[in-house]
């Protein structure tokens, strides 16, 4: 069984920066396909960016060229770099980790873009 943690949520302005971390325990973490999703208020839960184990990233139209998937398997992490952070960027974002039918999901941690 895979536990995530996420953390680095928070308040920022339009324009800022932030970086989610996702802590993952396991020692097979590598072969897990990883992901950020989001879920607005009154929204249904959407994907963000994957990264697969070989570190092929996919993204979301709507944060192509603005955020970037990473992942370090040395220490079981995976990380969502946020710029050009926008209001709409509000939601609650998930961590995800998938290998085949198998399929775990972290707490989420808050992000909140606003003046």
């Amino acid at each position: 069984q895979v536990q995530l943690v996420e953390s680095g949520g928070g308040l920022v302005q339009p324009g800022e920066s932030l970086r989610l971390s996702c802590a993952a325990s396991g020692s097979i973490f590598r072969f897990y396909i990883m992901g950020w999703y989001r879920q607005a208020p009154g929204k249904q839960r959407e994907l963000v960016a994957t990264i697969s184990d070989s570190a092929g990233t996919n993204y979301a139209d709507s944060v192509k060229g603005r955020f970037t998937i990473s992942r370090d398997n040395a220490n079981n992490l995976v990380y969502l770099q946020m710029n050009s952070l926008k209001p709409e960027d509000t939601a609650v974002y998930y961590c995800n980790g998938q290998r085949g039918s198998l399929g775990y999901w972290g707490q989420g941690t808050q992000v909140t873009v606003s003046l």
